[in-house]
């Protein structure tokens, strides 16, 4: 089947950057920023002040700087009743955009009404030196202070200016004029970031058994239960078969926890003493900071813990405790196995948890993160549409942030990144996002523009790739086109032998495979990890939001959606149609279509029964020609978001509706109804499917079960005297006979159904016994 094309708009660019992997001339000011445009800045490093003029009356001054370069205008913090004040800050200033050849750096008294001038120095912008990373910093100086007109007044300033380049490492923290509308509150929110994701654990608590629980009351048999809260996390276990004072159950529940670990496990055990009443029995506080960590599959020592009950007296809790009984635990956190907080599809990470069973990386991936193009509107300010747009990108535990460009439809990053890889079959997925945060304050999300996923192990190894990718995001009207995103990746092996070795290795840690997890398991404990993850980043500063984290983590991957299935439904298709091929091919050879071909085939048949040495050699040696052949058709691109294949671009609006539905649905009756009585339709489509599938298999079961007592006999007949057939014939004769057979011409051939065929449909199946 072959695959539908995309629309020109939805898809992969070649790009030809100027960048200095790809150039052959140029200006290559650093190794380490090879897969970016080099961008131009003028860096001016404020230090600090001394021996400042004060006021006639109080003699006190409330000094701060301003950095002024044309219509760019940029300040610093100030201090109060100071004269010797430090302020160590860099701003930085766009080449670009630099429309003046004089800096004007001025140190003012803060007033309540007019500021009052305190001195300055001017610097010609020609004269300003050239640094080159990896070289030391410039060492700044001091200079004296100049009045308007010229002249020396009194105070000293310390500071550094020259011109550098985004590899400069003053560049993440520096005040950019791109942002020079952004106000100081916002300013931290706009920087460039790396973050980390917490480590994850599970912990895995073995509840045992009980013992001497004290109940209320006395004369009933308690139905005892545990319940078990990490964080946000409770799970409880079934209630105990043994109805006494000494339950048992044996139990495991799984956690997820992150260092550092901030919640201890609370366990509680309790009392079902009616139906919408439980009575807490005992319970016990245990920190997660002293609980044992597995590496492997071996059990860990159990323990006995006591369990505490709080005595209740005329309707307050006293904070005496008493020992009530003691409950029997094994607890451990499991690091063998890796956590994941991604879809395994799409996984970036697949190592386990514990360090000491990680393997040595095998190569190093880069990123560059160019520009954009052709964003749309994401917001209104001054009666006018605005994006201020960052990128996100994530990979392993390390997540990266740029920095955000401010009113740009085609905002320039140019900014590299690095990760250490440890498996091929992983994948980067980079987002890109508007800034809620400046205009809108806090309150504000940040709205998705779209991201792209690229799998490693379908690039090339030291091959820089350079392509614009389309920003695809599936709205409740349809697909729409956000922009494109530039972006130049490349991967290197440092170990052809480790990443060859990959292949043959487990995707997941042995832990998965000794004692797997069920599905069910793994998806709640990937929605604990996901929740995990986005409010540890959340409390970073600047905070990467959680609508950022979980847009990136596909957190409602596993949502219902009509779209999703016809798409997966197709995906089959896809797969089945080279099967369905080879059987219309086989059909064409038996009905003489091309007669050279069939004669041809009958020929390499032939050969094949009087030499079966040669069956396994030709199928290989087939799919080797079939290999080297479409290795001249291979993909030069990565791969990228598909609409055709996601059934986005033909998507009814109901469908789409239903997919951003919330969950529970916010819908009306009437819609409710209308999708419930479309998912009968289908489900009874499916039903008729899985009944024919089953129907098919219970008739293979009755050939001996003699439901139909002819039919077994006739099949028991004929089994024994094919037994005695193929015991005296040579086994090649009977090949010989039967493909020649098959093979035979149609004018021997009659287009009733074979009796073999007959034979099978019928034999009888137990849907006759079904209400």
């Amino acid at each position: 089947m072959q695959k539908p094309l995309q629309p020109h708009d939805f898809s992969l660019k070649e790009t030809y950057p100027k960048i200095g992997a790809v150039s052959l001339m140029g200006d290559k000011l650093s190794n380490t920023y090879d897969l970016v445009e080099q961008m131009q800045y003028l860096y001016v490093y404020v230090v600090k002040a001394k021996d400042l003029h004060g006021k006639e009356v109080t003699g006190s001054c409330d000094p701060y700087v301003e950095v002024k370069l044309g219509n760019y205008k940029g300040t610093t913090k100030h201090f109060e009743k100071k004269s010797n004040p430090e302020w160590k800050q860099v701003f930085a200033f766009s080449r670009e955009r630099i429309q003046a050849s004089l800096l004007e750096v001025v140190v003012k008294d803060k007033a309540y009404v007019i500021d009052d001038f305190m001195g300055r120095a001017i610097f010609d912008l020609n004269d300003a030196p050239k640094r080159v990373p990896p070289d030391s910093p410039l060492a700044p100086q001091w200079y004296r202070l100049e009045d308007r007109k010229g002249d020396k007044v009194k105070g000293e300033l310390m500071l550094a200016v020259w011109m550098g380049t985004q590899a400069d490492e003053a560049f993440p923290d520096a005040w950019h004029s791109d942002a020079a509308t952004v106000g100081s509150e916002a300013i931290a929110s706009i920087r460039s970031k790396v973050y980390l994701s917490p480590k994850l654990w599970y912990v895995r608590v073995n509840i045992i058994e009980a013992q001497d629980l004290v109940l209320s009351d006395k004369s009933r048999y308690p139905e005892v239960f545990v319940k078990v809260i990490i964080g946000a996390q409770a799970i409880r276990t079934r209630i105990s078969q043994s109805k006494t004072i000494n339950p048992m159950w044996n139990e495991d529940l799984l956690f997820v926890a992150a260092e550092p670990f901030e919640e201890p496990l609370l366990l509680t055990v309790e009392d079902k003493v009616a139906s919408n009443k439980d009575e807490i029995l005992g319970r016990c506080l245990i920190p997660l900071q002293n609980v044992q960590r597995r590496l492997d599959h071996k059990p860990v020592s159990t323990r006995w813990y006591n369990l505490e009950k709080h005595i209740i007296a005329d309707g307050e809790q006293k904070k005496e405790v008493k020992f009530a009984s003691r409950i029997h635990l094994r607890i451990c956190l499991d690091g063998g196995y890796h956590v994941l907080d991604e879809s395994t599809h799409y996984s970036s990470d697949l190592r386990p948890t514990a360090k000491q069973l990680w393997k040595s990386s095998i190569g190093i991936f880069e990123l560059g993160i160019l520009s954009a193009q052709g964003l749309i509107p994401m917001k209104m300010k001054d009666s006018r549409g605005t994006t201020d747009s960052y990128c996100v990108a994530k990979y392993g535990q390390k997540w990266v942030r740029t920095r955000t460009i401010v009113d740009s439809f085609t905002p320039k990053w140019n900014e590299q990144y690095t990760w250490e890889v440890f498996d091929p079959c992983t994948v980067i997925t980079i987002g890109v996002f508007d800034n809620g945060y400046i205009g809108g304050g806090s309150s504000v999300k940040d709205s998705r523009i779209g991201k792209v996923r690229i799998r490693l192990s379908t690039l090339e190894t030291e091959r820089v790739y350079t392509h614009s990718y389309p920003l695809l995001v599936l709205h409740s009207s349809g697909v729409k086109k956000m922009g494109e995103v530039q972006l130049a990746v490349r991967f290197s092996c440092s170990s052809l032998i480790n990443m060859l070795h990959m292949y043959s290795s487990p995707l997941l840690p042995k832990m998965h495979y000794i004692h797997p997890l069920s599905v069910i398991q793994l998806d709640s404990l990937r929605r604990q990890a996901m929740q995990i993850v986005s409010m540890r980043l959340g409390r970073a500063e600047p905070a990467l939001r959680k609508e950022v984290v979980e847009y990136m983590l596909d957190v409602d991957s596993h949502m219902w959606s009509m779209r999703r299935s016809k798409a997966n439904f197709f995906r089959i298709m896809g797969v089945l149609s080279g099967l369905m091929a080879l059987g219309k091919w086989f059909d064409h050879i038996c009905n003489w279509k091309n007669p050279i071909t069939t004669i041809l085939i009958h020929i390499l048949f032939i050969i094949l029964v009087l030499y079966p040495e040669l069956i396994l050699p030709t199928i290989f040696l087939y799919l080797f020609v079939i290999g080297i052949w479409n290795f001249r058709r291979r993909p030069r691109h990565p791969q990228h978001m598909d609409t055709r294949l996601s059934h986005a671009d033909a998507t009814h609006p109901d469908e789409l509706d239903e997919e951003f539905d919330s969950f529970p649905t916010s819908r009306s009756t009437d819609i409710i109804r209308m999708r419930y009585d479309r998912l009968r339709s289908i489900a009874g489509r499916v039903q008729t499917v899985v009944g024919d599938l089953a129907t098919q298999g219970e008739r293979f079961q009755s050939l001996l079960s003699w439901r139909d007592p002819r039919a077994s006999a006739i099949f028991v007949t004929f089994c024994l005297i094919a037994a005695i057939i193929l015991y005296v014939t040579p086994f090649q004769v009977i090949c010989l006979v039967a493909g020649i057979y098959v093979l035979r011409h149609p004018r021997f051939r009659h287009k009733l159904p074979s009796v073999p065929s007959t034979f099978f449909r019928r034999l009888p199946a137990r849907s006759d016994s079904m209400l």
